[in-house]
């Protein structure tokens, strides 16, 4: 989505530029496409000649629709006209109706067809946009199995029902496909007058950038493979076939819906040092000495307490912080917003450009900003990377009352 799509932009301007290494922008681009393929070969042998065996061992199953049942066919089918089809959207391609945008990596199916539809419009090819509403992977009632966990992919499901999107029609091919594209935000820092504002206009695009690869079924027909490939202009150099799902991380959700700690990793619990053990002040303890957390092998947690009682703690006068990647539900600026609110000096320095999280961001400098925080953004040129905190805290001495300091450096 960025490195690559950096050197295919390359390629496209015909640079002829030598990297430190001393290769050009064409000899990185066939390493790199190498490499990959070699490690989504190696990825799909694992799933399909290791973990899915192993899975089938232990009672957990994804059932080929070559081995489903009479019954678990009609549940299944059930289940498309339920859930699935209200939400498809089939897009037979003809003059009147374009090739449609396919949003980064996404799951889409084309369709081979033959005859005529409803209207007697006759399209050979149609589209079928999965949307992510849907899941990947649906499990089948207990009931309708011989194993404790059954599960159909979404793929499978479409391509048995696919027919009843096309009535009147004869579905010749099936094949999910999914395209990945440069997401990469065009902001040039030093021309803009408003770097958010600037974003802020970009982030809406991200999802339709130029495409960079292609991933198809290894099922897919030539004839629709060649026709996606030039649809997305893209070459052969670009094109993955995959022995299995096009998008395996869709699969995370499965490990939730089997309570098989035996099959799982343990729980990892990460320490915290002993002078954080026995008080309930971080700020009595940091004035002990200085403290070394580890992550991720020590926990994160006294962090998030330094901000958190400094946040209602009534002798801490203000709160300073470098944010750069956040999320959208994010403890650290709920206690910075509540410290807005107590009355505190906050002030936050965004890193606007921390890539795929530009959005969270923003919406974050704007809360803190609503509830009276001062918000800034950096240096222009650069990124804030650096996670550092300072709390001041007013506190009394021999000497009598003074500003104390805490900070935390990341």
């Amino acid at each position: 989505e960025i490195r690559v799509a950096g050197l295919k932009e390359q390629l496209k301007l015909g640079s002829l530029a030598i990297t430190t290494d001393g290769l050009s922008a064409q000899e990185v681009f066939r390493r790199v496409s190498d490499e990959a393929r070699a490690l989504i070969d190696a990825q799909y042998a694992l799933f399909n000649n290791e973990i899915l065996p192993g899975l089938d061992a232990e009672g957990i199953r994804f059932l080929r629709r070559s081995n489903w049942t009479d019954a678990q066919r009609e549940w299944i089918r059930g289940f498309f006209f339920r859930e699935v089809m209200p939400v498809l959207t089939p897009i037979g391609l003809d003059p009147s109706h374009p090739f449609p945008r396919v949003l980064n990596k996404s799951l889409n199916f084309a369709i081979e067809l033959e005859g005529k539809d409803a209207f007697g419009r006759s399209s050979d090819a149609a589209i079928v946009q999965a949307p992510r509403v849907l899941p990947r992977v649906i499990r089948l009632p207990r009931e309708l199995c011989d194993c404790e966990y059954a599960f159909v992919f979404l793929s499978s499901v479409l391509h048995d029902f696919v027919g009843e999107l096309f009535a009147g029609m004869n579905v010749l091919g099936c094949y999910q496909f999914r395209v990945t594209r440069n997401s990469d935000l065009f902001v040039d820092e030093e021309e803009v007058k408003n770097l958010r504002t600037k974003i802020q206009g970009e982030l809406p695009q991200r999802h339709f950038g130029d495409a960079v690869r292609l991933e198809v079924a290894d099922n897919c027909s030539p004839a629709m493979t060649e026709f996606l490939l030039g649809q997305f202009n893209l070459s052969a150099s670009d094109l993955y076939r995959v022995a299995g799902p096009v998008n395996l991380v869709r699969l995370m959700q499965v490990p939730d819906w089997v309570p098989r700690d035996d099959l799982k990793f343990s729980t990892f619990h990460p320490g915290k040092p002993k002078v954080l053990q026995k008080t309930h002040s971080i700020f009595d303890s940091m004035r002990a000495g200085d403290i070394l957390l580890h992550h991720p092998y020590q926990s994160f947690t006294p962090v998030i307490n330094l901000l958190d009682q400094a946040a209602d703690d009534p002798r801490v006068v203000a709160i300073k912080m470098t944010v750069y990647r956040t999320g959208t539900d994010s403890v650290l600026m709920q206690s910075l917003l509540r410290a807005a609110q107590n009355g505190k000096e906050v002030t936050v320095v965004v890193e606007l450009m921390a890539r795929f999280d530009e959005e969270a961001n923003i919406g974050w400098a704007t809360k803190l900003e609503e509830v009276g925080a001062h918000v800034v953004y950096g240096v222009v040129g650069y990124k804030t990377h650096a996670k550092m905190l300072m709390v001041v805290r007013r506190e009394e001495t021999e000497q009598g009352s003074t500003l104390r300091r805490y900070i935390h450096l990341g």
